[in-house]
This record gives structure tokens, sequence and C-alpha cells, in this order.
């Protein structure tokens, strides 16, 4: 029989987020650096020191299209290092778990990407890849090149089987009047989660890629044609669903009411995610180079050479505050929104404190403003006695 842990450190937040409830009242027991009890039973603090916290603590935030961050892109930089860079830019900021995100780029840059990010994996919050693009609509294409936009192929197929093979998790957005029914099938039975998304199709087409085995939306409404009465289209088919939807909540990218609209409207509930579509402006500098090319952050928009948005300039953190200050919904579907819901996309439980590392824990104020990780918390603690 195994010993039970030693814990060394008490700690007493205001409340915590742990298995998609925020709750008060809780202890939580830290031993070799993880969590080793969360409970609201007090006597097992008897005569040892507890540190009170005035706030929430939560397992970090998790985002599952981060494109780059630190003032580097992954399309630009594909190697292991620069992943690692990407994901310690967002740590932050309190996302502790990313996909890193390469976009419609040459074969040769996606096959770079694939093997950095398999190298990168299981450090420094890397969870997987997603791959957005390159079989995706010309015309819904967004910033990303025309000139790399392709039919789907067997060179794609083979990197995500590749992935798969080495149990990556792999998102791959792709627009369904691009990709047959039948390709979807193949790789949904590799384990790959498609995402449907940059897509000009009709609902039809939609619910055919559903029945196929796509159970995601990428970036719901950006990239896609609007919502219309005789054509509910991609928007209309996806909130209609009973996918999982990731959602950008900036302010710029989808409107504050479209987002409460949409939240209000799914018939299944815990189906929408957050994602930051986050690029090297966050903790980076103000520009940076996409296909050769500029973008500029200018009044918190990216915009590339053509006067488009070229993906947000928002942390996850941010996010989640506009969720609740903005768009009206509570605290605990919120933190949902941002680290239980992108975690069932994927199939991995990321939203227990149990057996958590403190580095990955947040420490949050109570109106959802992100502070420090844990690990830094009793840091500053031992630094001060």
């Amino acid at each position: 029989m195994a010993e039970a842990p030693q814990i060394e450190k008490w700690i007493r937040p205001s409340s915590i987020f742990n298995k998609g409830r925020l709750h008060t009242g809780a202890v939580l027991g830290i031993s070799n650096g993880r969590v080793e009890i969360v409970t609201d039973d007090l006597r097992v603090k008897e005569d040892a020191q507890i540190h009170d916290f005035e706030g929430i603590l939560s397992p970090g935030f998790v985002d599952l299209q981060v494109n780059g961050g630190g003032g580097i892109l992954l399309n630009e930089t594909p190697t292991k290092e620069a992943i690692w860079m990407i994901a310690k830019a967002h740590a932050k900021f309190g996302t502790t778990g990313i996909f890193p995100t390469v976009i419609t780029d040459s074969l040769y840059v996606l096959k770079l990407a694939v093997d950095a990010v398999m190298d990168a994996i299981g450090q420094h919050g890397v969870l997987g890849i997603h791959i957005e693009g390159p079989h995706i609509s010309v015309e819904r294409r967004g910033t990303h090149s025309a000139r790399f936009v392709r039919p789907f192929d067997e060179d794609t197929f083979q990197l995500v089987k590749k992935l798969r093979s080495a149990e990556v998790p792999t998102m791959l957005t792709l627009a369904p009047e691009v990709v047959s029914p039948r390709n979807i099938s193949r790789l949904v039975d590799l384990g790959a989660v498609v995402s449907i998304g940059h897509s000009n199709a009709s609902a039809s087409v939609v619910r055919r890629a559903l029945k196929a085995g796509a159970s995601c939306f990428t970036h719901l409404f950006n990239a896609m044609p609007p919502l219309a009465g005789r054509e509910p289209g991609v928007v209309g088919a996806a909130i209609n669903s009973d996918a999982f939807a990731g959602i950008i909540c900036d302010g710029i990218h989808v409107a504050d009411e479209m987002v409460a609209m949409a939240l209000r409207a799914r018939p299944v509930s815990d189906r929408m995610y957050l994602v930051s579509d986050a690029m090297p402006t966050v903790g980076g500098p103000a520009e940076f180079s996409l296909y050769g090319s500029k973008v500029k952050l200018i009044n918190n928009r990216l915009v590339n050479n053509e006067g488009g948005l070229a993906g947000a300039h928002i942390t996850q953190s941010e996010g989640v505050k506009r969720l609740v200050d903005c768009i009206g919904i509570s605290k605990e579907d919120a933190l949902k929104m941002a680290i239980t819901v992108p975690g069932q996309a994927i199939g991995l439980e990321l939203d227990q404190l149990h057996r958590r590392s403190i580095e990955d824990i947040i420490c949050l104020t109570n109106g959802l403003d992100f502070q420090r990780s844990l690990a830094d918390f009793f840091q500053r603690i031992e630094k001060n006695d």
C-alpha cells in the first residue's frame, strides 16, 4: 500500500474552479509541487500553517488556436524551440495548455511544423497541434494565402497519420465543400478532430460533414458566410448542431451580441469554447511578418496589407473577462469555456486540480484578472519569510 503523501503546504482560496465547478470552502494540500488534496474538510489542516488567498485558484487556461506569441509566428519559425517560446509567452497570461496552430502554407512548412510539435509536445504546456488549412475555401480564406490553398491530398493524410501514430492530439480545420465526407471519415478514424472552418458551404453540406465525423467548428462566425434567413450556411448549421465550436471574444472578430446569441441558441450546453487565435504580438512587438508581408497592430486590430484582419491580439485571460463583463455569462461558465470545454473537444480532462503541478494552476482575482501561477504565489511567500 502506497504511503500517503506528506503535505508540505496548505492554501485556502476564496474559491476554486475544479471539474467544471466554481465553489467556495475548499482547501488544497500541496506535496512535491503538486496538488495532492482538494477538500472541504478543514480537519486535515490541524497544526498546519494555512496560506489564505483572496481570489480564485484554477487550472490554467487552454487555447486550441495559437498561431504565435512572444514575437514568434509558427508558420515563420516551425521549430520546437519556437513553439516552446510561444507557449511561454502565453503562460505569462495564464494559458498553460496550447495547440500551436499552423495556418495554410506550403507542404514543406506543414511538414516542419508537424515534426516540431512532435518534438515539443508534453513540455511547456504543448498539448497537440492545430492544422488550420490548407484545404479550405478560397473565397473564405481570410488572411490565409490563396496560393497555398489546395484540394485535400494524401500528403496531409499521411502527416495526420504520423501525428496520430505518435498519439499527438491533432485538430484539422477544413472546408467540407473541399474535403469529401469519405476523407473526413478517414481523418476521424485516425483519431483526429475534424473542425469545419474557412468554409462557404451550405448547411446541408455541413450536415453531411458532421455525419461523416466532423465534431467541431473553427472560430464561429469568422471566415464563414453571414447568417441569412433563407440560407443558414455554416453558422446556422453550427449553432443548431451538438458539435463543439470555438469562438474569439475580443469585441472585434465577433460582436458581443452575436457571441451572446450563439451561446443562448445552442441546443446542447457546454459546446462553445474560447480561442484567442493569437498572433506574435501577444507578449511581443506590435508587428510581424506573414507570407513575407507586414501585419501591424492598429487600435488593437491586427491588419494585413489587404486591410483585413489577420488573427487576434488577445489572451485567453482577457477573453474570459470579456465573457463575464460584456457578454454577461457566469464566472463558472466563462472558466468552463476556457478550460473544461476545449479539453472535452480534444478528448482530454484538463479542468481538474488534483495531481496538477502548481506551475499549471493560476491565481485569479475574484474579478477574474490573472495574477500569477500558484508556484509564483508560494515563491513570493518564501521570499518574504
